[in-house]
């Protein structure tokens, strides 16, 4: 049986403030454990953190809930994709060496069930983009 692929963008975790990131980090974690069964991909495509940079052996504090649960779905073998988007470009390789997620820094075209996929975080991609 193929399994789906799953899309999901801009939580905006850290944004506003604490208790509404958790709030929502508690709806991300609820819907992530819904889909398990039938995930084969999920694709979070940008800004899943309002702010994220990682320095050598540093990761910004919070979200290890959600973090926790990446790495076991990561860990039963579902493929995980980490598009860099204009709030968390600053990704570097901690979600790959931790969780086998892989990070994604421009587009990518996914094959999938004879259908093709353009994925790409999209921001700067608008027509108020272009002068």
């Amino acid at each position: 049986m193929t399994k789906n692929l799953y899309f999901a963008s801009d939580f905006h975790l850290g944004s506003p403030n604490h208790e509404a990131s958790r709030s929502r980090e508690d709806r991300i974690i609820r819907w992530l454990d819904a889909i398990e069964p039938t995930c084969g991909s999920l694709f979070l495509v940008g800004d899943v953190f309002d702010f994220w940079y990682e320095y050598k052996m540093v990761i910004p504090k919070g979200f290890i809930r959600l973090q926790g649960k990446l790495a076991t779905m990561s860990d039963a073998g579902i493929k995980i994709y980490f598009f860099k988007g204009n709030h968390d470009m600053w990704v570097d390789d901690y979600f790959t060496t931790e969780m086998g997620i892989q990070i994604v820094s421009d587009e990518l075209v996914v094959d999938h069930d004879g259908k093709k996929f353009y994925i790409h975080h999209g921001d700067g991609l608008g027509p108020g983009d272009y002068k």
